[in-house]
């Protein structure tokens, strides 16, 4: 086996059992190999090795760190908040906006949304822990739900609407890609033009009323989905 991969599986092993937490920057090269027991290359080479696999990320002028572990999700009508929660996860919830007013037309067209229909227009950027995973607006007629700020810092959308007695249990998804912008780049910890997934979804109760319309961006390195088509559903995968 190679010198290279040795150490990468030393270090990878070192990760697993949490000797190298999440967001932990990893020591200089000579330090490294000090530690390891093999020369500055062979630390250079295990270091990309897992930077490919995706269990380390090299930042400029930030070094290189350890990445927080990917979580399952499943597909069901639930709030990213609440299945972060539920994983072991410490979910995070930056509002950055509230808006109350009639729907704007492009969402009216998007969702169905009747027009001129008074609705609670919310984004927010989601983190787990301290690393940012999503960009979210949702839209939320207020005959449905009227969400304040500190609702929404507490608990996930979906949790929300359950508690009203509004419990989706049907919607269209959509799901994309696309380059992040400067802005988005910036608020998701990612360069400039990196893939984003894009998810679109509107969800009914059971008696058919529309309940919730979001537009969401998930960072392409901590998010996939994963499709069951064997009938037991999709699953996203961050």
């Amino acid at each position: 086996m190679p010198l290279y991969f040795q150490a990468a599986l030393h270090l990878q092993q070192m990760i697993a059992d949490g000797d190298l937490a999440p967001g932990t920057r990893l020591p200089n090269e000579a330090e490294l190999a000090t530690q390891l027991r093999v020369s500055r290359p062979t630390v250079r080479r295990a270091v990309s090795h897992l930077v490919e696999q995706g269990l380390l990320v090299r930042r400029r002028g930030a070094g290189v760190r350890v990445v927080a572990p990917s979580v399952r999700r499943k597909a069901e009508l639930t709030s990213l908040f609440d299945d972060l929660a539920r994983h072991g996860g410490t979910p995070r919830t930056e509002v950055r906006g509230l808006v109350v007013g009639p729907v704007p037309a492009d969402v009216a067209t998007r969702s169905g949304i009747p027009a001129g229909t008074m609705v609670t227009s919310v984004e927010r950027l989601r983190f787990a822990g301290d690393e940012p995973l999503a960009l979210m607006t949702n839209v939320v007629p207020c005959d449905v739900l009227a969400p304040d700020a500190a609702m929404l810092r507490e608990k996930g959308l979906y949790q929300l609407l359950r508690d009203a007695g509004c419990v989706p249990v049907a919607a269209t998804q959509v799901v994309g890609a696309r380059a992040a912008s400067a802005t988005e780049a910036g608020l998701l910890d990612e360069p400039r033009g990196a893939p984003l997934l894009t998810m679109t979804r509107t969800a009914w109760d059971d008696r058919g009323r529309l309940v919730e319309y979001g537009a969401h961006l998930y960072r392409a390195s901590r998010y996939s989905f994963e499709l069951d088509l064997g009938g037991g559903g999709a699953t996203p995968v961050e």
